[in-house]
């Protein structure tokens, strides 16, 4: 706990963390504006000419996706501050202390990882609140009702939760792979923003090549992508059930937390 308090106050007494804040509260404001005119086409019966059909369609699908607006960008900021927690240590030169101090490499790691989960879990809890409130207004004064009953949308915000725990590990496993920090958030961010474009670009152009729209299912293989699916609504032609984009992602937080393990156990420090 000494570690991961440590941690927690590297990251608080810079000001790193305002700047991300800042960023994911503007992506939550854009995202909304959207979600909430998608909602509102969807729920007016204009829903198959946005590509909105099955169970996405229903009332509760759409009422969990205005609810966690702004997870795309914000998923990216926690990330990145996964990412500065250990290009840090590189890039102001404390790594060397840092392991004289708790020569148990591990630990440190663990520790490192356990302070990313919480922050992703404060930002997390402060978007969502922000979601909560401002999307049971505009359901209400739309005469949807708060739709706040639903499993659908309890389920969605729980592993919107996860999502963002483990966007934070993920990063934390990009900062030991790329310890050069430029480098590192340059790479990461590039990957998220137009990595997550281009597959699904390529997944629909195979599925034109191929005359079969389920192809376009298998981007779930990409990080982003199984975010996304994770707190949908349901089931649909072109993408997977939501349990297979949660499966996704605890595989990539299991793999880049041991790998950040094993590479950092190995890496000379000097």
């Amino acid at each position: 706990m000494n570690l991961v308090r440590s941690e927690l106050l590297k990251i608080r007494t810079t000001s790193t963390w305002w700047w991300l804040g800042i960023g994911a509260l503007l992506s939550i404001a854009l995202a909304f504006v959207f979600n909430a005119w998608v909602v509102n086409e969807t729920l007016s019966g204009n829903g198959e000419s946005l590509g909105v059909t099955g169970e996405q369609a229903t009332p509760a699908a759409q009422a969990a996706n205005l609810y966690t607006s702004g997870q795309y960008l914000g998923l990216m900021f926690v990330m990145l501050i996964g990412i500065l927690m250990v290009t840090n240590e590189f890039f102001h030169q404390t790594a060397t202390t840092t392991f004289l101090a708790t020569p148990r490499r591990t630990s440190v790691i663990l520790g490192k990882l356990v302070a990313a989960s919480l922050l992703g879990f404060a930002f997390w809890l402060v978007t969502t609140v922000i979601d909560l409130a401002a999307g049971a207004l505009f359901l209400s004064l739309n005469d949807h009702g708060t739709l706040l009953g639903e499993w659908t949308v309890h389920r969605a915000l729980l592993f919107n939760l996860l999502a963002y725990a483990i966007w934070t590990v993920l990063g934390v496993g990009i900062g030991t792979l790329i310890t050069n920090q430029l480098g590192a958030v340059i790479t990461a961010a590039v990957l998220y923003l137009i990595g997550t474009q281009v597959v699904g670009l390529l997944f629909l152009l195979l599925a034109n090549w191929l005359d079969t729209m389920s192809v376009i299912k298998w981007q779930v293989i990409w990080p982003a992508a199984a975010s996304q699916i994770m707190i949908s609504g349901g089931e649909s032609e072109m993408t997977p059930a939501w349990w297979v984009g949660a499966l996704v992602l605890v595989g990539y937080a299991l793999l880049s937390g041991v790998a950040g393990v094993l590479i950092t156990r190995r890496r000379d420090i000097s």
